[in-house]
């Protein structure tokens, strides 16, 4: 085996790597005092509020695509669904392939309430919330005993069955799905800079933006305070190691089914904005392909790290849009730019710290889930093999 390497003993895809590290950020963000973190933060709240601006949306959405409608029924509504799907796929190390099916409960329950027993948007939100919870605990109860593929294939399946539920049942109109969803209420005739945040109606897409904003902000402080909680440190060691999680007494079973429930409520919340927005749902909306793009972003972004996981989500929603005035070759340049941070960024575009370990030593980047794969600077010996019989 031919390891080729550089001046300082690493291989040059390894170099290539090291130069896109983001840990000298990383180590300035920890040394960094609360006071210039509050700062940060605040400028970050500030320039979420300025997104939907026409100077942004120039160059971002320069096809003619509606950069406001862009970002509220398509980027915001990824980042929100990827922070949910991170707290089971990255910090629990649970593998979800139909996390569309809590997406779907949320819009649907908005859909029912509203439309059927007159709920206003808020009611049926917190209904929605509940119900999408409780989806997740009926998933989890009976199938979290399972581990790696056999889970990834029962939550596939999952998905299935809520998409053709709603398919199948004439309470939802079937195929047709549910029409005349009404919108948030406006609380105020409030304008600033041209912009009425909180009116909402068909012609502006910014209100429905903010108020994913406002959830957005809302998921990141609830999951962050369980990352540095006794429930965040269970999830790791779940995700590192599930056995020797429970031989130390950690009740496994009872946490997986809180990230699920978690990660389920998070993602319901997202479908209730969709279909307030939308006004009309099918079943249609809600294909696999959704939960696929949502894990792809949760992978790109760098699993287990919450900027990652969100950054991740934006370009992913954000691309294809951008090429859209190359037509039929824009998914194919979309495909050929993940395929290429896949192999300079395995670890994903912001990873943390733990999972680039995690990749360094061949567990795959992702715990139990990830596959048991050479590191990027280690060579692949056969079984009895040493460094010079590799080579």
């Amino acid at each position: 085996m031919n390891l080729t390497k550089n001046g300082n003993g690493k291989s040059g895809l390894a170099g290539a790597r090291d130069m896109l590290s983001l840990d000298p950020l990383r180590n300035a963000w920890a040394g960094a005092p609360p006071v210039v973190r509050w700062i940060v933060y605040g400028l970050l709240i500030i320039g979420g509020v300025l997104l939907p601006s026409e100077s942004i949306g120039s160059f971002m959405a320069p096809s003619g695509s509606d950069w406001a409608s862009m970002l509220s029924t398509q980027i915001a509504i990824y980042v929100l669904l990827a922070i949910g799907l991170n707290v089971v796929v990255g910090m629990a190390g649970l593998l979800d392939l139909g996390y569309v099916a809590f997406y779907a409960v949320g819009a649907y329950t908005m859909a029912i309430f509203a439309t059927k027993y007159n709920w206003t948007f808020w009611e049926s939100l917190v209904l929605a919330i509940l119900f999408s919870a409780l989806a997740g605990v009926i998933l989890g109860a009976p199938t979290l005993r399972l581990r790696g593929d056999y889970l990834a294939i029962v939550t596939l399946g999952f998905g299935e069955i809520v998409k053709r539920t709603a398919n199948n049942s004439e309470y939802v109109n079937g195929p047709r799905g549910v029409q005349g969803i009404p919108h948030p209420p406006s609380l105020s005739e409030f304008e600033i800079m041209g912009v009425q945040p909180l009116k909402y109606g068909l012609l502006d897409s910014r209100p429905y933006y903010y108020l994913l904003l406002v959830f957005i902000i809302i998921a990141i402080i609830f999951v962050k305070r369980l990352e540095n909680s006794r429930v965040g440190r269970a999830w790791v060691s779940i995700r590192e190691d599930e056995d020797a999680a429970e031989l130390m007494g950690v009740p496994t079973f009872k946490f997986k089914l809180a990230a699920f429930a978690i990660g389920a409520a998070i993602g319901g919340s997202g479908g209730v904005v969709f279909a307030s927005q939308q006004t009309s749902i099918t079943p249609l909306n809600f294909e696999f392909l959704v939960s696929a793009l949502i894990l792809a972003g949760v992978v790109l972004g760098g699993s287990g790290n919450l900027p990652g996981v969100m950054l991740g989500a934006a370009v992913l929603a954000w691309l294809p849009e951008r090429f859209r005035f190359l037509s039929d070759y824009r998914m194919l340049i979309f495909g050929a730019a993940l395929v290429v941070m896949m192999i300079f960024r395995p670890e994903g575009l912001w990873p943390s710290r733990q999972r680039k370990a995690e990749l360094a030593e061949g567990t795959g980047g992702m715990g139990s889930m990830g596959a048991e794969v050479a590191g990027p600077d280690k060579p692949d010996f056969g079984p009895g093999e040493t460094l010079e019989e590799g080579k």
